[in-house]
């Protein structure tokens, strides 16, 4: 049987061409106002995580 992608865990994360996962920060959507230019660009993974994250990504 085919394993099926957890599809809000493919939503929030990508893996780039050399294999690492990245996500996009929380509270960057909203009072952007008082935020500077920070908030931009993905964040690396933690490597305690890394491995859920790909059982749910199926890869």
């Amino acid at each position: 049987m085919k394993l099926k992608t957890h599809k809000s865990t493919a939503k929030r994360f990508k893996i780039t061409g050399s294999g690492k996962i990245m996500h996009i920060r929380a509270a960057a959507n909203h009072l952007l106002t008082n935020k500077s230019d920070r908030k931009r660009g993905l964040v690396l993974v933690s490597k305690n995580d890394q491995s859920r994250v790909r059982k749910l990504l199926n890869r």
